[in-house]
């Protein structure tokens, strides 16, 4: 029964996408990645802090900052990782759903409507 439900909770990990590219499809599962940024900072003097990722949430690891005791933060998403932000930054594979072009076509069956046609829409041939 444990077995079963640990075979049923299969998601892929998109460990075959590199942290070095914005996006990219993942080769186990065809999903589109993107590669997100972020980091944590105080509300109050905007110092970074230190996080992990739980749940999909971003929390800090210390309930209170370490520079103003305060215990307020935001989060900043990042464009491009900095060498300096590397300690403090969260990384995180984000599936993004691909956009669709939707294509419209109109079919007709014979050529005495396909010239009815052309005559209603105003073309010429």
């Amino acid at each position: 029964m444990l077995l079963d439900f640990l075979k049923q909770k299969h998601e892929c990990t998109h460990k075959h996408v590199s942290p070095a590219v914005d996006e990219a499809y993942c080769p186990d599962c065809g999903a589109l990645i993107k590669n997100k940024w972020y980091l944590v900072r105080c509300s109050c003097c905007n110092i970074k802090r230190t996080a992990h990722s739980e749940y999909n949430k971003i929390i800090p690891n210390s309930k209170f900052c370490p520079n103003c005791g305060g215990t307020d933060f935001y989060i900043e998403e990042l464009d491009n990782i900095n060498f300096i932000d590397v300690n403090y930054a969260i990384y995180r594979k984000e599936i993004i759903s691909p956009k669709t072009n939707t294509i419209s076509q109109v079919w007709i069956e014979n050529e005495n409507k396909l010239l009815n046609a052309k005559k209603l829409l105003g073309c010429i041939s």
